[in-house]
């Protein structure tokens, strides 16, 4: 590991350690509901994360869904989550173990702590409309979460010098623009099913607030 992989995992350890213990563990063994939600978002976000293309390796680009995780289960039980799901991509292969810190600080703890801020700045500054939690707490957010992941993983690639700058730009960075726009709508499109269909589901969303406007 290098000293930059190594820095990067004992903040990220230190970060998990400090939420863990702001964070109701036992809830998952004494609420068997949020026991299936928390499982069910692991094991889909896991499944999606399988599907991903590269041509080097570590300039991988796959979906991210992690803002609709913040969405689902909350700030600290989706960084809890969200550390599974990587842990398990690493486990079967897809990602060095290496790169754990790396990618736990840029490609999970990023875009959960950037989604969960734009959410709590739009629930204590915006009017409280169904529509603007769709758009701004889920398409935004989606956007936002993929572009700043892609943007500083580059740069730690060329920071650590394990790749030039010509190759990130043109096998990975370019690919930004097409990746916010998916991320978003498939966000946003996540968000809105089941807002509709499954509310009780969304930890952050509440019908007295959105739909009564209270």
């Amino acid at each position: 590991m290098t000293s930059l992989q190594t820095v990067c995992l004992l903040v990220f350890i230190g970060l998990i350690i400090f939420l863990a213990s702001k964070t109701e563990i036992t809830r998952i063994v004494k609420d068997k509901k949020w026991q299936h939600i928390v499982f069910g978002s692991v094991v889909a976000v896991s499944f999606l994360w399988l599907f991903r293309v590269s041509i080097y390796d570590g300039l991988v680009i796959h979906f991210l869904w992690l803002t609709t995780l913040t969405l689902v289960l909350g700030y600290r039980w989706a960084m809890l989550a969200g550390s599974v799901v990587l842990l398990i991509s690493t486990a079967i292969g897809n990602d060095a173990w290496a790169m754990f810190g790396v990618n736990a600080l840029i490609g999970v703890a990023v875009p959960i702590t950037s989604t969960y801020l734009i959410f709590s700045w739009a629930f204590h500054k915006l009017p409280k409309h169904l529509f603007v939690y769709i758009f701004i707490c889920a398409f935004i957010p989606g956007a936002i979460s993929v572009g700043l992941k892609m943007l500083l993983l580059s740069g730690y690639y060329y920071a650590d010098g394990v790749y030039t700058w010509d190759v990130i730009e043109y096998n990975y960075l370019m690919m930004a623009i097409l990746m916010v726009l998916q991320e978003s709508f498939f966000n946003g499109f996540s968000i809105t099913c089941l807002v509709v269909y499954k509310p009780d589901l969304v930890h952050t969303y509440h019908d007295k607030f959105y739909l009564d406007g209270k």
